[in-house]
């Protein structure tokens, strides 16, 4: 027998389309906390009058207030956007690109959030949302927790919560800084997800990017053996995934190395590991911090990563084969289904 929302799809398609517009005005709402008409109109592309009017039913229906300095959604918003997520996954899609990435990768799970946070900057949060509900689902009493930097992974820092203080739970870097704003470092990080969830931190003082003389001599201080010790130990790791081209420039390196990244075919970087597209490294640098046989050997490892410029990246991570848990969004796992389809084409 077909599901109720196979016949509506046939019988009542405008009818989706009226739920889905209302569905994502109602998250967008949610995720900016407090949101202005024209805002909401051009984060939604959509044109002012026909938003009004769909605003103006939500307010009727107790999802939404509206005030001279804009519009937040009820408790009764957030309750009916919690009990529409997996409607509207099965409805439009995504429970699908969940299903067939996680067989495809053979990971524990995959998540799927609507949107490409190439293009709606708030995509990027609910990344970070995910991203909190994954690893509070995995986290167990005194865990070490070893997170990488980037700015998706600070959307998860920056909303994790918890019931209870985690008091002997720990954040460490996994790896060095990059240079970077300090406000995407993993040290910045690991401390935030510590301080919002009254878990405790260790801080890792040294550059990603390291030379072998710089890492042997670092290695040889008793205070820097100590916090590696303790991020070699982590449980859990939660990483991004980068472009390989663009993580080369951001950790400054000179042309001649970018030439040989190339050459060698590198198309993703994770954990500071340049992969190619088969998901073979192809480029290891020295780092104090998380190594490659650490990420081997450690029982939860969580990417958060989204975009459609990120699809091939990310495909090549997962090939790799190491990670348990994907959380990505929309258009990255549009491209990375694109990609599958290809293969199966040419197979």
């Amino acid at each position: 027998m077909q599901s109720l929302i196979e016949i509506q799809q046939k019988l009542l398609p405008d009818l989706l389309v009226v739920l889905k517009k209302r569905y994502l005005i109602l998250r967008q709402v949610m995720l900016s906390d407090m949101i202005g008409r024209r805002t909401l109109a051009a984060s939604l592309e959509m044109t002012e009058r026909v938003l009004r009017a769909e605003t103006d039913f939500l307010k009727t229906q107790g999802l939404l207030h509206i005030e001279a300095a804009g519009m937040r959604i009820t408790e009764a918003g957030q309750r009916l956007l919690d009990e529409m997520e997996p409607l509207y996954k099965q409805m439009f899609g995504l429970s699908d690109l969940e299903e067939r990435i996680r067989k495809r990768y053979g990971l524990k799970q995959v998540i799927v959030v609507p949107g490409d946070s190439d293009s709606l900057p708030h995509t990027k949060r609910e990344l970070g949302l995910a991203g909190c509900a994954v690893l509070r689902k995995y986290m167990e009493k005194d865990d070490v927790v070893a997170i990488t930097g980037g700015t998706t992974l600070a959307q998860v820092a920056n909303q994790l919560t918890t019931q209870t203080p985690l008091k002997g739970n720990w954040f460490v870097p996994a790896r060095g800084g990059l240079g970077e704003s300090l406000d995407y470092q993993a040290n910045t990080l690991a401390s935030t997800m510590a301080k919002r969830t009254g878990a405790q931190y260790r801080l890792l003082h040294v550059p990603d990017h390291l030379g072998e003389e710089a890492y042997t001599t670092l290695m040889q201080e008793p205070n820097v053996r100590e916090i590696v010790e303790v991020i070699r130990s982590a449980r859990i790791v939660v990483h991004g995934i980068g472009d390989a081209m663009v993580m080369a420039r951001r950790r400054r390196v000179d042309g001649s190395f970018i030439e040989a990244l190339k050459a060698e075919g590198a198309h993703a970087e994770a954990f500071g590991y340049y992969f190619d597209r088969n998901g073979a490294v192809v480029h290891r640098m020295p780092t104090i911090g998380l190594r490659l046989e650490d990420i081997m050997a450690t029982e939860v490892v969580i990417a958060i990563a989204g975009g459609s410029s990120k699809a091939e990246a990310i495909a090549a991570i997962m090939r790799f084969g190491r990670d348990d848990v994907l959380v990505t969004d929309e258009g990255a796992a549009l491209g990375i289904v694109a990609q599958l389809d290809e293969e199966e084409k040419q197979a």
